[in-house]
């Protein structure tokens, strides 16, 4: 997934929004599938608004900064429907991690300090399972950005992200059993 991507899908189910609205619902509903920086999501506009994926308008307030509302075009849901019907999954599969290159080079350490290692991972993982459950609630009760017309497929994500902390818990246990029976 390009972050180009996710900002057109959202755009594309919401028509128009702020970067800011965008930067906040990217957030909470891909901060653990796809975390960006909100200054990777106004340059990827910046860059989306050139290649005519994207419109900008530009919202005078008073008392309060201007804003910029951004709105996908017919090029941009033309390039949206292109990459969601791409097939190529071999490269989605592959799992780029510091951690397990971490993992695999700790037969240096001490067995504890593995150990330690593994369960800090638990932990985290543990945390993030509950942060996701918090976090889907507050999306769910959300009024700001409606995405009931998306509601199945932004389940079948929370499903899979709720399902991959809970394998890497599962593998954690696992791994630090077989750490304390060598």
């Amino acid at each position: 997934m390009s972050l180009k991507h996710g900002l057109l899908g959202f755009l594309d189910l919401n028509g128009s929004m702020t970067g800011y609205d965008l930067n906040k619902i990217f957030m909470s509903m891909f901060k653990y599938v796809w975390p960006a920086q909100r200054s990777q999501i106004y340059h990827e506009l910046k860059s989306m608004e050139k290649l005519d994926w994207v419109s900008s308008n530009i919202i005078f307030q008073t008392g309060k900064p201007n804003k910029k509302e951004y709105t996908i075009t017919e090029e941009g849901k033309t390039e949206l429907k292109k990459w969601l019907t791409e097939c190529d999954m071999r490269d989605q599969l592959k799992v780029k991690s510091v951690f397990l290159m971490k993992v695999f080079f700790s037969g240096r350490n001490h067995i504890s300090e593995n150990i330690n290692l593994i369960q800090s991972f638990k932990k985290e993982c543990k945390d993030l399972l509950e942060v996701l459950k918090v976090g889907d609630e507050v999306i769910d009760n959300s009024s700001e950005i409606e995405f009931e017309k998306n509601k199945v497929y932004s389940d079948i994500v929370y499903d899979f992200e709720e399902d991959y902390l809970k394998m890497c818990i599962e593998w954690a246990d696992k791994t630090i059993g077989k750490l304390e029976n060598k």
